[in-house]
């Protein structure tokens, strides 16, 4: 085993040098030579050198100072980009429009990051990342088990998972598994007659009470009576007494769609 930097907890810094499950993250990404590859978190560079094998470029916007100056150093490839800097505040216009995103990221950076990729002008045609296993399978769930987080995702990506990479493999390793989380651009909106913004306030207060029905929900979330909350719902033909996580992305759609018209007559 080389000789491995600190991790920092703070960072979320757990490193990867099993040789398998980092090829299973590149195989997941379907790299060709023509293709740019954005990777978050680089660290000791172990996915940095391997991606930089089978890419024209790496760019790796990395958070440790330390670690982005020693990257280089650590990595016999001269395809890579180093970038210091916090990826929530990275420039994604600055890369070329195809490019794809593979990553190894903290958990902490999840849900914001996929956040910042969703509304970006210029999103990865495809992103593989590695993230906690509760999380993958909260991301690619499906009605019955869906999230803010589900939905949001998925209403941008087309999800699937791969790979669970227990916590064994990680120095140090971290307290549970991880998974190989798949998400492939949507090449055009799912609901080009709903803004994303407006569908995702509905989603966000239908989801504002975890064991609500979505007529207290919505009712709460969106300062509306329960008689108009169950008008609206019963149009877009939703049982009001049903719960959020039991909707599917179009159910979502026909209450937006309903709202849209009874909000615009009011």
């Amino acid at each position: 085993m080389p000789d491995l930097p600190f991790a920092r907890k703070s960072l979320g810094q757990h490193w990867l040098l099993d040789k398998d499950s980092l090829q299973a993250i590149c195989l997941a990404a379907d790299l060709s030579p023509a293709d740019t590859v954005l990777e978050i978190g680089p660290g000791i560079g172990s996915l940095t050198e391997l991606l930089a094998q089978q890419v024209k470029k790496v760019v790796a916007v990395e958070l440790d100072e330390q670690l982005a100056g020693e990257l280089l150093e650590r990595i016999s490839v001269d395809n890579v980009e180093v970038i210091s800097q916090d990826i929530l505040k990275f420039d994604l216009t600055s890369l070329p429009q195809s490019y794809k995103l593979v990553a190894n990221i903290p958990y902490y950076l999840t849900s914001h990051l996929l956040k910042v990729l969703s509304e970006s002008t210029n999103p990865p045609v495809l992103a593989v990342l590695l993230i906690q296993k509760e999380v993958a399978e909260r991301v690619t769930a499906k009605p019955g088990n869906m999230s803010l987080l589900s939905v949001s995702t998925q209403l941008y990506w087309e999800v699937s998972s791969d790979w669970v990479i227990p916590a064994k493999l990680f120095t140090p390793p971290p307290k549970v598994d991880s998974q190989i989380l798949i998400l492939q651009r949507r090449p055009e909106i799912l609901f080009n007659d709903i803004n994303p913004k407006d569908y995702l306030r509905i989603v966000k207060a239908g989801f504002a009470g975890k064991r609500k029905t979505l007529l207290n929900s919505l009712s709460g979330g969106l300062k509306l009576s329960k008689s108009d909350v169950t008008d609206l719902l019963r149009t877009a033909d939703i049982d009001p007494s049903v719960r959020a996580q039991n909707l599917s992305l179009d159910d979502w759609y026909h209450i937006c769609q309903v709202a849209k018209v009874k909000f615009s007559e009011g």
